[in-house]
């Protein structure tokens, strides 16, 4: 085992922990972090985890410990993960996953354990299973929603559908239907598969045959790159959309010119510099830029850096009004903090304004989205 000594202590392979090495005299808060650093989606989870790197070692005035764990995109270790920071490790809250089926899996964990979970994907719970997980990133409604209302105003009248064949995909499938209905768009194609396939032929070819004005892709990395070039090869013609998950750096570097005049809406992290002055995450977000980019390199950052980094200014709020009702390592603190979170009002983040309810543990408006289109190498904002 290898240990690379800074201001935290990493060590790998599977399960790394970071701890500030300074002895405190203060209760320590635990938070557990699990995140898809191998597996399929693998590409969520590494930024999130460089941007742990970044937190300070010490919020409200009392030391932070973290546990991060890789869940390697599969729900059964996230479980594994999950139960281990609360009955082994008695953390204080939750962070994870960066991808949709382990997120949901770590649900059940810590509304069983009253621990709060950030979620770094945009998971839906059934009625009565969220009340200890808050989303860090946009919810799939609202961006559905903004998705729909840019394919409008482009004057796409039929849609084809090809995306995960799992919560994250179904979920995209059942919103965007919802929401084309009202506009009176229609989808004529949708086809489905699995994250870790390597060849949608025979998808792209049923999607091209219904000949739809535009295609949704609902895909993230290297998986949304795949089906937009196989739709291309077999000779479509038509707008192509993705999803918030892959408007990012990382379409533009592996998909080249084959994701050219690409749209798609995502957080203003992603293109912060174009942001209007007056919008409240501009700053933020740049602010949060800059710092990523000084330690890991210039373009690294990415959207799931940007809600990794809402955790910690949601915590800087949130923990020092829990620490005024109960101390960490307790339930009560645990149930102090998940009140804190519903009650404390609007947080700028870098991808909006979060502001959790009890009824609404998702917090964003649509300050929290913007129309992209992928031009020369860089998203640009859509006009």
């Amino acid at each position: 085992m290898t240990c690379i000594r800074h201001r935290f202590r990493l060590c790998a392979p599977a399960a790394f922990v970071l701890a500030a090495l300074a002895p405190s005299a203060h209760a320590e808060i635990v938070i557990g972090v699990s995140f898809s650093q191998t597996g399929p989606a693998a590409a969520l989870g590494i930024a999130p985890r460089n941007t742990i790197q970044l937190f300070p070692e010490q919020i409200g005035g009392e030391k932070l410990r973290f546990i991060v764990l890789d869940d390697a995109t599969d729900s059964t270790a996230a479980v594994k993960n999950a139960r281990r920071f609360v009955s082994e490790d008695k953390v204080d809250l939750i962070i994870g996953s960066t991808a949709s089926p382990p997120a949901i899996a770590i649900a059940d964990v810590a509304r069983e354990s009253e621990t709060v979970q950030l979620a770094g994907a945009p998971i839906d719970l059934p009625e009565g299973r969220d009340g200890f997980t808050f989303r860090l990133p946009q919810g799939i409604s609202l961006m559905a929603e903004g998705t729909v209302e840019a394919m409008k105003k482009a004057g796409v009248k039929t849609i084809g559908f090809i995306g995960y064949s799992d919560s994250y995909g179904e979920s995209w499938l059942q919103e965007t239907t919802r929401f084309a209905s009202t506009a009176g768009l229609r989808i004529v194609a949708a086809e489905r598969f699995a994250r870790n396939d390597t060849s949608v032929t025979g998808q792209a070819l049923k999607v091209v045959a219904a000949n739809p004005d535009a295609v949704l892709i609902v895909a993230s990395g290297s998986g949304a790159v795949m089906p937009q070039k196989a739709l291309l090869e077999r000779g479509y013609k038509g707008r192509m959309f993705q999803t918030y998950s892959a408007v990012a750096p990382d379409l533009l570097r592996m998909g080249g010119k084959d994701v050219e005049d690409t749209m798609g809406l995502s957080g203003p992290a992603v293109a912060a510099d174009q942001l209007p002055d007056s919008h409240p995450s501009k700053k933020v977000a740049l602010d949060f830029i800059q710092l990523y980019e000084a330690k890991f390199g210039a373009g690294s950052y990415n959207q799931f850096a940007a809600n990794t980094w809402g955790a910690k200014l949601l915590l800087d709020k949130a923990i020092p009004l829990a620490l005024k009702q109960a101390k960490p390592g307790t339930r009560e603190f645990r149930l102090a903090l998940k009140q804190a979170l519903e009650t404390m009002g609007d947080v700028v983040v870098p991808q909006g304004v979060l502001h959790y309810t009890a009824k609404d543990h998702y917090g964003y408006d649509a300050r929290a989205r913007f129309v992209l289109t992928a031009k020369d190498g860089s998203w640009r904002a859509a006009h």
